[in-house]
């Protein structure tokens, strides 16, 4: 294909580029909370201002070209203009009415970003670990790893907080990015609109895997959280693989907490709904047998830097604790 057939091409090719793109769960233009749809608000009053500036000082740079070219038959300089104070008063009054016009609803977001939450919305304590979200829900008596699950309609605060270095929990569709910061509590609130699964990320370099600290958030009906939490308050014991039971109880408990199993430990996950989790290692693998065998055996060559130590297990001794740990729902 010619480069003349080509280029009328590109603006379509831009266009399916943009429609593949909507479907990307990181997507800063699509909303589906209350507070990114303000977001969103602000995004399109600044997109639509700048379409507005651009027709504008195009049209005005055609104008002149137009009406002030040379038409060949000149002898004479044209008239030299020194200065234009209605000019001058216009570019510097309109810049500032259009900077009022997206600045007021900006600082008025803000605010209303930290307001207080209601007293009936769920109270979340997110902290950031290395390289891990802990998701602790005080009122419902539930703690979890890297899955954010809050019901549909109903107001949501997330206490934010970390216990190493700054982290920033961000989920594009649901809310925006707020730092984790040691020895402070930021918060976010915000009310999903629409179920579904979401996906987050740290958004502050935190050290060797900042890149691989993912989580999901998960947008429940009403019912189907509550049956969610009714699960996580359940102590998931199965005695289907003994051998893996005991070796997690010896080899495990120090840092992980399997209600019923192991003493309450909070250097790393909470394991006792791990088999429930669709995914490990802070999101970036996918909880199947072949991925949690692969984690568990060499934590660091999966995630640089991961305080998860390798315990040196055998390849029966693997084989049972993957099977016990996948009957934990």
């Amino acid at each position: 294909m010619t480069q003349s057939r080509i280029l009328p091409l590109l603006p379509v090719l831009l266009v399916g580029l943009v429609a593949c793109h909507s479907g990307n769960t990181m997507d800063t233009l699509v909303a589906h909370s209350d507070l990114t749809e303000s977001i969103l608000a602000i995004y399109e009053r600044i997109f639509w201002w700048t379409v507005l500036l651009f027709i504008g000082v195009q049209g005005g740079l055609i104008y002149i070209i137009m009406r002030f070219r040379a038409r060949g038959d000149e002898t004479t300089l044209p008239e030299q203009v020194h200065g234009n104070s209605q000019l001058e008063i216009t570019w510097t009054v309109l810049p500032v009415v259009i900077l009022l016009h997206i600045a007021i609803p900006t600082v008025q977001f803000i605010f209303k970003s930290q307001a207080a939450p209601s007293p009936d919305a769920l109270k979340v304590n997110a902290i950031g670990k290395q390289w891990w979200f802990a998701f602790e829900y005080p009122a419902e008596g539930v703690v979890t790893a890297n899955e954010l699950h809050v019901p549909l309609g109903r107001q949501v605060n997330l206490r934010l907080q970390s216990d190493n270095v700054i982290h920033s929990l961000w989920a594009p569709q649901i809310f925006a990015k707020r730092d984790m910061v040691p020895g402070r509590v930021n918060q976010i609130t915000f009310k999903a609109t629409k179920a579904g699964e979401y996906l987050g990320q740290c958004a502050e370099y935190c050290g060797d895997s900042h890149s691989l600290m993912q989580f999901r958030v998960y947008v429940d009906t009403p019912e189907d959280f509550a049956k969610w939490v009714a699960n996580q308050n359940s102590n998931a014991v199965s005695e289907a693989v003994p051998a893996g039971s005991e070796i997690v109880k010896a080899k495990c408990g120090s840092c992980h907490t399997v209600k019923g199993v192991t003493e309450v430990a909070s250097i790393g996950p909470n394991l006792t709904h791990v088999g429930s989790r669709t995914t490990i290692a802070a999101g970036i693998l996918l909880n199947n047998t072949e991925n949690l065998k692969k984690w568990i055996s060499n934590p660091a060559g999966v995630k640089p830097g991961s305080k998860m130590i390798q315990v040196g297990l055998n390849p029966q001794e693997l084989d049972s604790v993957v099977s016990y740990l996948q009957t934990l729902k």
